[in-house]
């Protein structure tokens, strides 16, 4: 068993979805925002890699007051539960990801180097280990295990790559902006996809 998956990503007109540079690219506009934000009150979890968190910092809210409120009506958090993966453990517990607002946080830890280095987290996080090698398909049975029903993974590329080769998305929805980035050090989100096969 697994939760529905639904990956949600911004890429430029040429396919990246991000630039090289240390700061990150905005992609997206006030609507796809709104649609992402609809899209996180609508499920259980939201995920994102480690490298997303130590590069953009996220705080994985639902933002708007009355979505809010209707998870509230619903017995829901007013946001998701947020997961993250990593092989490291090189997270930040000051990050926003670990911010107190009323959402679950678990960190998904692979291997020795990475349980040794989520230590720290366990104050902010459910830090749960896995076995070296495990995949995302076991992530997502643990997910289900815990009562996730709907996922939506945010990214970043290489999360988003493994979810589609491994055949553990449902459903793809993707803003494109009228942009070209046009550089081959960028991540593409379909090169993420076949580096992940």
């Amino acid at each position: 068993m697994r939760p529905y998956v639904i990956l949600s990503a911004a890429m430029s007109a040429d396919g990246y979805i991000d630039d090289a540079s240390p700061d990150r690219l905005v992609l997206s506009g006030p609507e796809d925002l709104g649609r992402v934000d609809e899209l996180r009150a609508g499920c259980d979890a939201i995920m994102v890699g480690a490298a997303t968190i130590r590069a953009d910092n996220p705080r994985l809210l639902v933002r708007d007051d009355r979505r809010r409120q209707a998870r509230a009506q619903r017995g829901q958090p007013a946001s998701p539960v947020k997961v993250t993966l990593t092989a490291s453990g090189r997270l930040d517990p000051r990050a926003l990801f670990f911010a107190p607002d009323g959402s679950g946080k678990l960190v998904y830890a692979a291997g020795p180097e990475a349980e040794a280095g989520t230590r720290p987290l366990s104050a902010v996080s459910t830090v749960i280990a896995l076995p070296a090698g495990a995949g995302l398909a076991a992530v997502l049975a643990d997910l289900s295990a815990r009562g996730v029903s709907r996922l939506l993974i945010e990214g970043g590329a290489r999360l988003l790559g493994q979810a589609l080769a491994g055949g553990l998305a449902d459903e793809l929805q993707l803003a494109i902006a009228p942009v070209f980035v046009a550089d081959e050090a960028a991540p593409r989100l379909l090169s993420a996809t076949l580096s992940a096969a």
